[in-house]
């Protein structure tokens, strides 16, 4: 994404308003996030870890788990985090005891030089201006052999909803991703070591469209591009993008796509 097309402050309000119904609408994310660990290295010691863009806190969980160790979750939505600690159990008894919850930007990470040796980032880097900035910080961040193991939304995303807006008014309702070249390019630049990057597809399937809108909004992941137009959406607006996405059903619903690149970056040794 450009600058030209997010604004972070509406990027942490959204999610920090969608903290109470983010979890149950979130499978597709949970899923997507498990991939993402599953691709961890086995022979990886990470003692000290970041979770960026922890939400609600279940990678955070999931990643103590695996290392047996403390997580530091950072976020930008300081209301996701506020409602992950509250939901932390008791199990994660530490998270309580070692508050290492911290409102952070991924461009501006507030962490020491070599300090970290693995950032886990799921599904959150799509909301930086530069994702080569983000990069660049937690390559600063992590010890030499150290990973960034994160996933990211690209091109051709919600391309079903975007297509049957386009057909309703042309306005822009539907949040860009970078096209899949591009990214290729900004990890090349990267100066890590070494990196893989794989492209996983997954379609969700819904009998209405509401449905899918009213998951959109749960999960604070609705339209916040600059320049989307402003006010409610009209009835007829809204009769006319059903219609639409009419066209795109089929036997077992309406479906709606979601590309996601997987990728493990390593510092040098």
């Amino acid at each position: 994404m450009s600058e030209a097309t997010i604004d972070k402050q509406r990027v942490a309000e959204s999610f920090s308003r969608a903290a109470t119904t983010y979890d149950q609408a979130a499978a597709f994310q949970r899923s997507a996030g498990n991939n993402l660990l599953a691709r961890v290295p086995a022979s990886l010691h990470a003692s000290d870890i970041v979770d960026l863009g922890a939400g609600t806190g279940y990678f955070t969980r999931a990643l103590s788990q695996r290392f047996s160790h403390p997580v530091a979750a950072l976020d930008l939505a300081e209301g996701m985090l506020r409602f992950a600690r509250q939901c932390a159990g008791p199990e994660h008894q530490w998270l309580h005891e070692h508050p290492r919850w911290v409102v952070a930007d991924a461009e501006a990470l507030p962490l020491r030089a070599a300090s970290q040796d693995l950032i886990f980032s799921s599904l959150a880097l799509q909301w930086c201006p530069d994702l080569g900035s983000a990069l660049r910080e937690a390559r600063q961040a992590l010890r030499p052999g150290g990973c960034l193991a994160f996933n990211t939304l690209i091109e051709g995303t919600l391309f079903e909803l975007q297509h049957a807006w386009q057909d309703v008014d042309g306005f822009v309702h539907v949040n860009r991703f970078m096209p899949a070249d591009e990214l290729q390019a900004v990890l090349a630049g990267s100066g890590f070591h070494d990196w893989r990057c794989d492209v996983e597809t997954h379609v969700l399937r819904y009998a209405q469209l509401s449905e899918l809108t009213r998951e959109l909004k749960a999960l604070g992941a609705h339209n916040i591009n600059q320049g989307r137009p402003g006010g409610l959406t009209g009835r007829a607006r809204l009769r006319a993008l059903t219609q639409a996405y009419e066209a795109f059903r089929q036997p077992e619903g309406l479906p709606a796509t979601y590309q996601v690149a997987q990728i493990l970056m390593f510092k040098e040794s």
